[in-house]
């Protein structure tokens, strides 16, 4: 059974379905960062072997071993190397070193990367908002938030959930990271900006990955669709196209988040609103908070 090396530094946040963890470490006098990947098993769930969608489990070592993304605009992956056996694979990846760049930057980078033509590799990711939607559906929708003062606001906006991600279907579907917070987009080269965790690179509507990542950018909505913008090639899609994939993405995200916090403490004891500032609620409601007038927008019906 594969084991990580004792004296590796294990970082946070490295779990999940097909992550069993994430390690810092030195190879010679190279810092570099360990993840494994365990392989599917029998009882888990069918779309960690599905290609297409975004939990696929092996997506980040096929990025890695085709050189994808090694010298796109925009974005561009650090140098990794794969090991694969039969319980997984093992990714080394160097360490990128944190530039501090501001979101603007991170905002045009993923403009430009949106330009940017992946061909028609069958492992990339589709439809990820829609089949995170899914998920949420299948546990019951925004249950939870139907017990707070966003409860008609959501229960409109889970009510328009189909048609607002079938209109996210007609924008252009672009290159998207597919986690591109600002954690995720650490590095810089130049104009360039060196991204990390590349499980679920794929195709998505205009502006989606400007959304994901506005949700943890310091900067306003309108400073970030400028910047995004300018690093648009010119031709693919209007302003205000861009503003709507942002700001569905970002709303009915940031619902999503907020219920799965709220959910996972709602079953203690106390009230439901005196758990608002739980250390493991409060970032993903003050996330929908700043999100406010992009709801507004949604719920007036604009774009």
């Amino acid at each position: 059974m594969w084991q990580p090396e004792p004296g590796w530094h294990p970082l946070p946040g490295g779990t999940g379905t097909s992550t069993l963890g994430v390690w810092r470490t030195v190879i010679g006098h190279q810092p570099v960062v360990v993840k494994r990947l365990a392989a599917p098993g029998e009882d888990d769930p069918a779309e960690l072997s599905d290609p297409r969608h975004f939990a696929y489990w092996r997506r980040a070592a096929d990025v890695a071993t085709t050189c994808l993304v090694d010298r796109t605009p925009g974005l561009r992956a650090p140098v990794t190397a794969v090991e694969e056996d039969g319980e997984g694979i093992t990714l080394t990846q160097e360490w990128v070193e944190d530039a501090a760049s501001s979101g603007l930057f991170g905002a045009n980078a993923l403009g430009r990367f949106a330009g940017v033509d992946l061909g028609g590799v069958r492992w990339l990711a589709r439809d990820q908002l829609r089949d995170r939607m899914r998920r949420v559906e299948h546990r019951g929708g925004w249950r939870t938030l139907s017990r707070t003062t966003v409860a008609d606001v959501a229960d409109h906006l889970w009510g328009r959930r189909t048609a607002l991600l079938d209109e996210l279907d007609g924008l252009a579907q672009v290159a998207q990271h597919g986690d591109p917070v600002p954690a995720n987009l650490p590095g810089r080269v130049g104009d360039d900006v060196v991204a990390i965790d590349w499980g679920m690179l794929g195709h998505g509507p205009v502006g989606a990955d400007l959304g994901y990542f506005m949700l943890s950018a310091r900067e306003a909505f309108e400073p970030l669709l400028e910047a995004y913008l300018m690093g648009l090639p010119a031709g693919v899609a209007t302003r205000e196209e861009v503003a709507q994939g942002a700001r569905v993405t970002a709303v009915l995200t940031a619902l999503n988040h907020a219920e799965w916090a709220l959910a996972r403490v709602a079953g203690g004891e106390g009230a439901l609103a005196g758990k608002f500032r739980h250390p493991a609620v409060a970032p993903h409601l003050r996330a929908l908070q700043r999100q406010l007038p992009q709801v507004e927008a949604l719920m007036q019906g604009r774009g």
